[in-house]
């Protein structure tokens, strides 16, 4: 999770919500990524997305089975899906999301009979830290001090 913090940092120096995200397999990082939806004038270059996709091109494979998926937020439901596609068999996510997230609020995606895979989900790894670059992140751009 720590690499994930840290890709997190760097994506709110770039200017972008302070999400990273990384996928491991045995131990081995496979991909890192943090926020680039500003950057990238993308609105799916979410992380976990980009994570997933540099972790395929690596693998040259279209699904990461037996991979690990850190993440400093909890998924939204399009990257929720990703990772069910992708056959992420662990998430592991630091802060939860009560107004966007689609694991364990919103939509729940893992829990609907429609998905077709759902990984093992760890909640609260690295919140702490995840959670005050959030609110850091966002008390700069609203001009009030962090609580």
């Amino acid at each position: 999770m720590e690499i994930a913090l840290e890709e997190a940092r760097l994506a709110a120096r770039r200017g972008e919500v302070p999400v990273g995200a990384v996928v491991v397999r045995d131990g081995r990082l496979l991909a890192r990524a943090g926020n680039r939806t500003r950057e990238l004038a993308d609105p799916t270059a979410h992380a976990e997305i980009l994570a997933i996709r540099a972790a395929c091109a690596a693998e040259a494979a279209e699904r990461l089975t037996g991979a690990d998926l850190y993440v400093t937020l909890e998924p939204c439901a399009m990257c929720a899906g990703a990772i069910s596609f992708a056959r992420i068999r662990r998430l592991y996510f630091a802060a939860p999301d009560p107004k966007g997230g689609g694991v364990i609020h919103g939509g729940r995606f893992f829990s609907q009979p429609t998905c077709h895979h759902a990984p093992e989900v760890y909640e609260g790894i690295g919140e702490a830290e995840a959670a005050a670059l959030l609110r850091q992140f966002f008390a700069a751009r609203r001009g009030t001090p962090d609580e």
